[in-house]
């Protein structure tokens, strides 16, 4: 007896397999930057940067880029800043979400730095995660973004893209860092995360993507499955 036919299931979710995705990583890549406008950085410096991530947690750019400018044209640098009033840093920051629990947050991360690491900001990511308030995101950014040191932050844009394409099966973004370490070649680590924030911003939207003029639609899961169902659907509603 041979095997009965199971149709698709358009809503299926296919992940890549690592030795597979290896292969098409580059490709995916070029596609996303072709498409991604260059990033905005307010600032290189490795404290401004730490700072500004810090301030980032759901908050606009804009806002959260005129608040860190704020602070440094007050405070100048670790030192200043470890030695601000609450009261002041919370007005400065006021826009922000969460201002009042982050005016503490970046006070406190101003006087780990001078106190603990000699007025540098740390170079790993064990030591950046000591200081309340930052995580393995905040700590890759600043990694990579101030320092060129090859990191993959894994922030909201980069995990909804890296879950859209197959690249990764996972909800935690830790897991999905540790598995894009394991495709994407680590001369492109630096670079990554700001190329997948534009392209999530611009093309890969959290609300309606714009998948029909996507660069990678071929290699993307997200695309072919909402094609299927699309396809499901209209022979569907042809039959009734």
């Amino acid at each position: 007896m041979g095997k009965s036919h199971i149709p698709p299931d358009p809503g299926r979710k296919i992940i890549l397999k690592i030795e597979e995705a290896r292969k098409l990583i580059r490709n995916i890549y070029e596609g996303i930057r072709s498409q991604s406008p260059p990033h905005h950085f307010e600032f290189s410096d490795p404290f401004w940067v730490l700072i500004t991530t810090i301030l980032s947690h759901r908050t606009k750019d804009e806002v959260t880029d005129a608040a860190s400018r704020g602070l440094f044209e007050r405070y100048h640098d670790a030192e200043g800043l470890s030695g601000a009033e609450y009261d002041e840093v919370r007005s400065i920051i006021s826009r922000v979400g969460f201002s009042s629990v982050k005016a503490t947050r970046v006070i406190e991360a101003a006087r780990i730095v001078m106190n603990d690491f000699m007025g540098t900001v740390p170079d790993s990511v064990e030591q950046l995660t000591t200081i309340p308030g930052v995580g393995r995101k905040t700590a890759n950014v600043v990694l990579a973004d101030s320092m060129g040191i090859p990191a993959i932050a894994v922030d909201t844009h980069v995990q909804r893209i890296a879950r859209r394409i197959g690249l990764s099966p996972f909800e935690d973004p830790y897991k999905t860092e540790e598995r894009l370490v394991k495709i994407v070649p680590r001369e492109i680590w630096v670079g990554f995360n700001p190329t997948l924030v534009e392209f999530g911003k611009h093309v890969c939207r959290p609300v309606g993507p714009l998948c029909s003029t996507c660069s990678i639609s071929e290699y993307c899961e997200f695309y072919r499955n909402g094609s299927s169902r699309q396809k499901h659907a209209k022979q569907k509603q042809n039959k009734s």
